[in-house]
């Protein structure tokens, strides 16, 4: 890939949207351009297809998405599957009309179904039936997926997707209300801390495996298939290892500093009951992740401490 290659970013002041900014500007890509919700709203169709008709990228990488946890998904599933339909296939579409050669897709490992074999291979997707906490986001992403598939067979171009695991890391989210389980962890697990030790309460049994990437190794996949030609349409990008959400807890309560107690809600949803992604296939091309866990976290709850006056609807 040239380094003057024109590159647009969708999301890019997102939390995956900047760390893909961040990677691509470290390996000396300058022509990198993005636009905020204000400038363009990516919903629009007419918008999106002028200004790609103006600004002609040679590539296009969607990482702009209506996201959240759980409760989100539950209590607002038109949205979750109609702005994120919108979202990706005016995307996909003007990128089409306007001959864009290589466009990058992110997806989410929610595409596949809820009991399939673990760990997930990129084969069981539409396999079954998908978790219902989650599958309005999943549908829409689904749907991607495959439109990416289908011009890469009727046009021969290089579209692909990525589908990561759940993601976390500087940039963030932090609001109890939308946010995904480990950055409300984090918030959580400092105010409790800072409340004087005070108890947490979490959601579910604890049992559920999760698995979890830092958002700078998932912009790392990004740059690997924007400098390859990757011969599928379909690639998972994690780590191939998970912990319980209790043990999860555990972990963030240490490196916060909570002594306090964990409550466990059981009659809150636990959602799927495991999520391991099978990343043979990107590890088999080249590309692996590079920082553990624990080290994500320390990272992720050191920025989240900088920077807490300024992370969007954080109050303590």
């Amino acid at each position: 890939m040239n380094k003057d290659a024109k590159i647009y970013i969708a999301g890019h002041k997102g939390m995956v949207g900047s760390a893909i900014w961040r990677s691509l500007s470290a390996k000396g890509y300058q022509n990198l351009i993005g636009s905020t919700s204000k400038e363009l709203d990516l919903r629009e169709q007419q918008d999106v297809r002028d200004y790609m008709a103006q600004e002609k990228p040679d590539v296009i990488i969607d990482a702009a998405a209506k996201v959240g946890g759980i409760l989100a998904n539950n209590n607002f599933p038109y949205q979750f599957l109609m702005e994120n339909m919108q979202i990706q296939n005016n995307l996909i579409d003007a990128a089409l009309k306007t001959n864009v050669e290589k466009f990058i897709f992110l997806g989410s490992s929610c595409i596949y179904p809820k009991f399939a074999p673990q760990p997930l291979k990129e084969d069981y997707l539409l396999t079954d039936s998908l978790e219902p906490t989650n599958e309005w986001y999943a549908i829409a992403k689904i749907a991607g997926v495959k439109a990416c598939q289908s011009i890469r067979k009727q046009f021969d171009k290089d579209y692909v997707s990525l589908m990561p695991t759940n993601l976390y890391g500087t940039h963030d989210n932090f609001d109890l209300n939308s946010s995904h389980v480990l950055p409300a962890m984090i918030r959580k697990f400092h105010e409790a801390k800072e409340n004087g030790q005070t108890p947490v309460t979490l959601w579910g049994s604890g049992t559920p495996m999760r698995e979890f990437l830092f958002v700078d190794d998932m912009a790392d996949a990004v740059v690997f298939a924007l400098e390859n030609r990757l011969p599928d349409y379909l690639y998972n990008i994690g780590t191939g290892k998970d912990l319980t959400i209790k043990d999860l807890a555990e972990t963030i309560a240490k490196i916060v500093g909570h002594t306090g107690e964990i409550i466990w809600d059981s009659e809150k949803p636990d959602g799927t009951p495991r999520k391991l992604m099978d990343v043979s296939k990107m590890h088999d091309l080249g590309w692996k992740h590079q920082i553990e866990l624990e080290q994500g976290i320390e990272k992720t709850y050191k920025w989240f401490t900088e920077n807490i006056n300024d992370v969007k609807k954080v109050t303590i």
